[in-house]
């Protein structure tokens, strides 16, 4: 079967689908492994392998399933240090914080940016070689972001848990 990978940018409608039970469990088992085919969901759902693919197709297209992706190791490709910045802008208008956001974007080493509410404005997941590496991102990169107040960096020293799973 070939799967779209649709990306945030995707136009996907306001209102989520109305899903049912079938559609529940279609989408706990891609959850739990995306390259499993539609025959074998078929098979676990209790459905023909037709209304499967149809019913996928439909969650794709209303932007229930964003996308297709392989998770990979940090430390095995050796970008095993992980730093969470809490980020302040100096100012706060709406074309200073998209300007903020467009630069983000372009840095590699954040992984995820989050709009944040408290005393700082965004939170970045930054992944680095290691804190050579980081302090070269750091001094040489996003503190040459426009607009940019003030940084705290913390740095991880274990992960407890980590999952993109949804519970639904």
């Amino acid at each position: 079967m070939k799967r779209s990978t649709k990306t945030e940018e995707s136009a996907a409608p306001a209102t989520a689908p109305e899903l049912d039970a079938k559609d529940r469990e279609i989408l706990r088992h891609l959850q739990e492994h995306a390259r499993i085919s539609v025959t074998e969901i078929a098979a676990r759902v209790h459905l023909s392998p037709t209304p499967v693919h149809e019913r996928i197709r439909r969650l794709e297209e209303s932007g229930v399933i964003r996308q297709y992706a392989t998770l990979l190791d940090a430390q095995k490709l050796d970008q095993g240090l992980m730093v969470i910045c809490y980020v302040s802008l100096k100012q706060h208008d709406k074309k200073a914080g998209l300007k903020f956001i467009q630069a983000i974007n372009g840095l590699n080493e954040v992984v995820e940016c989050y709009s944040i509410s408290g005393e700082f404005d965004f939170m970045l997941k930054v992944r680095a070689k290691d804190m050579a590496g980081f302090y070269d991102f750091h001094v040489n990169r996003l503190s040459q972001v426009e607009n940019l107040g003030h940084v705290q960096s913390v740095f991880v020293m274990g992960v407890i848990k980590d999952t993109h799973k949804i519970i639904f």
